[in-house]
């Protein structure tokens, strides 16, 4: 992964990824405005490597982990981050292979093509499953992840992946152990993992790994 520097927060009022935008209802007579954020829906694949008994993730930098990793009281509200005193380690996050709804094709179309730009392996559509399809979040967007499950081996890895430059990625493809998996589910406290994360590894565990051992 390239390296980090010259981190600041700017303001901004356009993006063509979430659209911040509030309702007004009324409950018992009193109006309330509930603020919400128009994202797009998104695909997550659970990969698991036959050839090593591994699940496929990726890491990479998330910009909102690592500003809210930083201390309430030190995060500048617009200009330059001080990268010595928080590095941005901070911000890096293990994931499942994932992606934005955000093209005319299928779900299971858009994973392959998720897994082959982030992963490196070239899969076909009728061997992905779809495990299951629930809300990313009903507080602020309402937005809806499907999950998906694919096998893979050596012998489909095409390409070392880490995504697409031109739209700003930079991914390291990493791999777990069926232990590992079983250490991280246990910790107390896990911040770089999301809990869809959580969930694809309990879901793997609880449904695959009597299968794949």
């Amino acid at each position: 992964m390239k390296p980090i520097s010259d981190v600041r927060v700017v303001k901004t009022s356009e993006s063509a990824f979430i659209k911040p935008f509030s309702i007004l209802f009324k409950r018992g007579g009193h109006e309330i405005k509930w603020d919400l954020i128009d994202s797009h829906n998104g695909v997550y694949v659970i990969i698991y490597n036959r050839t090593r008994n591994t699940l496929v993730c990726v890491k990479q930098f998330r910009p909102g982990v690592y500003y809210k990793s930083i201390p309430e009281n030190d995060r500048p509200k617009e200009g330059l981050i001080d990268i010595d005193k928080y590095p941005p380690s901070l911000g890096l996050t293990v994931e499942f292979c994932a992606g934005i709804v955000d093209k005319n094709k299928s779900l299971e179309e858009i994973a392959v093509d998720e897994i082959r730009e982030e992963c490196g392996y070239e899969v076909k559509v009728s061997d992905i499953q779809k495990i299951i399809s629930c809300r990313s979040s009903v507080g602020s967007s309402g937005s809806v992840m499907t999950f998906f499950y694919t096998e893979v081996t050596d012998q489909m890895k095409i390409s070392e992946g880490g995504g697409l430059e031109h739209e700003g990625e930079d991914i390291e493809v990493v791999e777990y152990t069926i232990p590992q998996i079983r250490d991280i589910i246990t910790q107390s406290e896990v911040l770089n993992v999301s809990a869809s994360f959580l969930f694809g590894m309990m879901w793997f565990l609880t449904n695959k790994i009597v299968l794949c051992t």
